[in-house]
């Protein structure tokens, strides 16, 4: 059966997804007076998680509702609760993981960070009765995580939670792209200080690690140096052979 509007036929499908939408946009109303309430204005999260999977190089990106427009997971920080719980509970909302390795690499402060009425256009969102902040600061996090751990879920606003490579990033909403490659930048600096070993799994051989920094660097390196480093170190321990 479907319904006739305007010289134009409607399925019954079509017309079910537009109840659902407009479902969708008053409890999104619901969804951000509350963070109104609860959160701390002009202040947000975005967060860049980092995994490790069939030698490349991934983040996690979530797909808002409606469109086919992508995001970072982030969120935002509740009157009582510090920045640092904050991100450790928007990513383990986002991947079922507990004590999350993260690390604050930039704030993201601009004037003019990206366009706000056009990026809201893309989200679909139509919430008229929503005064927008006419400036948010986000506070950027980069986790590492051992992606097969990971259980990718989107949160209310998205309907898709999913790895994407590194080399294989789209357009992304707000000025995330951006908050990528700032967080790579950071990961490449801090590479010999960080516990690497979360990207992994608990056993990994030697040219897999070698692999990995690698891949994060974006060069070869020399194995018998990198190894002799690796061992220097003490960040690897040698297991016995069976």
């Amino acid at each position: 059966m479907s319904i006739i509007h305007k010289g134009f036929i409607m399925s019954n499908i079509h017309k079910g997804f537009f109840k659902e939408m407009d479902l969708y946009q008053k409890q999104a109303a619901l969804y951000f007076r509350n963070i109104s309430e609860q959160c701390i204005h002009y202040l947000s999260l975005d967060c860049v998680v980092f995994g490790f999977h069939e030698n490349q190089v991934k983040v996690l990106l979530l797909k808002w509702k409606g469109t086919q427009e992508w995001s970072l997971p982030g969120g935002f920080i509740r009157k009582k609760e510090s920045v640092d719980d904050a991100a450790q509970r928007c990513l383990q909302e986002r991947t079922g993981l507990k004590k999350i390795f993260l690390q604050h690499f930039e704030n993201f402060g601009d004037i003019d960070r990206y366009d706000q009425k056009k990026t809201w256009e893309k989200t679909k969102l139509n919430l008229p009765r929503i005064k927008w902040s006419e400036r948010t600061i986000s506070i950027g996090y980069y986790a590492l995580v051992e992606y097969s751990q990971v259980n990718p879920t989107p949160d209310f606003l998205t309907d898709e939670c999913t790895w994407f490579s590194i080399d294989d990033i789209p357009t992304l909403l707000f000025d995330h792209n951006r908050i990528i490659t700032v967080a790579l930048q950071a990961l490449r600096k801090q590479l010999p200080y960080l516990p690497i070993k979360h990207l992994l799994p608990s056993t990994f051989t030697m040219p897999e690690l070698q692999k990995l920094y690698e891949t994060i660097l974006g060069r070869h390196l020399d194995t018998r140096n990198f190894h002799r480093k690796i061992l220097a170190t003490g960040i690897v321990e040698k297991l016995k052979k069976r």
